[in-house]
């Protein structure tokens, strides 16, 4: 890293930005914006040659039809949580400083930014009504943000953690005990349980997976348990009583515990991502707290960050590159550079070829920005 770079991240550091928190989110955000599909791209170039390693990538990045869980099925739970972590120190400076009622205008006026910004990602007016998508990913993350906020600004630690019980629980009795009208019996099946039976009868507009959708309604309430897991790691790490050593320890010790409730909570109610089930909160829950734990310790304990660098461009900028990966087209573009006869050249790997480009396009568009201090906040 460039010595005015590790002036720009050390002036972060200490404005009150945890340079762990941002290479976490990047991290994340890398497999959104071209990581994944440079492992795919390896794979079919590979075809039946792919080795074990690079098959269980394969495997890992795939997310589950159904039930079960893969790494690619932890990306959008680790971006939920770590908005429930910064939402501790965004809105607890605000509330410390203007007021908790500066806290909510604030938390209200970001709230429904983003889901703006969710209904025009997906569309808006590009197809008529009831081809509007009104939830997806960042309304998603809206949401999660705003009841999460609204909880951490109004409850102490203990009612934090009875909310978060009672979330849980509240949605799995639901889920167990309630069969979908038409259905004799309790399932978790697809269009045979009672959340999908809501969003095909109770929400409007287009719906992502034809008769339900994934981001539903009442899939959206165990999503503010895992904004709130996040409040509970945001709390940790704020905590100066602490030493640095021993919240590494209950990040990476209480994930490992979570991981194992959630797979054992799921033998009854099932690990489903599209569901967001209640076992499902917990398992992606806990390996976000592990790997906030190794993050923490490796970036800002051990300050090893020669390696950061891509990832805070990336994670300091998460919203902007989301939507700039979604609108302009970097595939296309990395094509101009190196497609035609230089990818056949590559043979099975002209495709890996233009994946990577299109890959380093990105982070080379987020660096510019964060070079000249360009930030989308909101």
């Amino acid at each position: 890293m460039a010595q005015s770079e590790l002036d720009t991240v050390a002036a972060e550091s200490t404005s009150g930005r945890m340079i762990s928190v941002d290479t976490l989110r990047g991290f994340d955000m890398f497999w959104i914006v071209g990581g994944e599909d440079l492992v795919h791209a390896l794979g079919t170039a590979n075809g039946e040659r792919n080795s074990g390693v690079l098959h269980f990538f394969v495997t890992q990045l795939t997310h589950k039809q159904w039930e079960g869980f893969a790494f690619y099925d932890l990306i959008f739970p680790l971006f939920l949580f770590l908005v429930g972590l910064s939402t501790v120190f965004s809105l607890g400076r605000i509330q410390r400083e203007e007021g908790t009622a500066a806290a909510h205008k604030r938390l209200f006026k970001r709230s429904a930014i983003l889901y703006a910004i969710g209904i025009f990602y997906y569309g808006l007016f590009a197809n008529a009504w009831p081809g509007i998508r009104l939830v997806g990913v960042l309304q998603r993350l809206a949401l999660g943000y705003l009841f999460g906020g609204l909880l951490f600004l109004n409850l102490k630690l203990r009612g934090l953690i009875a909310a978060f019980v009672a979330i849980l629980i509240a949605y799995w009795a639901i889920m167990t005990f309630i069969p979908a009208p038409g259905q004799e019996v309790v399932s978790f099946a697809p269009d045979q349980n009672i959340a999908n039976y809501i969003d095909l009868h109770y929400l409007p507009g287009r719906l992502n997976d034809g008769t339900w959708d994934p981001e539903g309604i009442l899939s959206t309430l165990p999503a503010i348990g895992t904004a709130l897991l996040g409040v509970f790691a945001g709390l940790l790490l704020k905590n100066k009583n602490i030493a640095d050593i021993r919240k590494v320890g209950i990040l990476i010790g209480g994930g490992a515990l979570l991981v194992a409730l959630g797979f054992l909570w799921g033998l009854q109610f099932p690990v489903i991502k599209k569901l967001w089930t209640s076992s499902y909160v917990l398992v992606a829950g806990g390996y976000s707290c592990m790997l906030l734990g190794a993050f923490y310790y490796v970036v800002d304990v051990l300050k090893s960050r020669w390696w950061t660098p891509p990832f805070i461009w990336i994670g300091s900028n998460a919203l902007a590159i989301y939507l700039a990966w979604n609108v302009f087209e970097f595939g296309d573009l990395a094509e101009r550079f190196v497609g035609g006869d230089i990818a056949a050249a590559f043979g099975n790997y002209g495709e890996t070829l233009i994946v990577a480009v299109s890959l380093l396009l990105v982070v080379a568009f987020a660096r510019l920005l964060f070079k000249r201090e360009i930030f989308l906040r909101v």
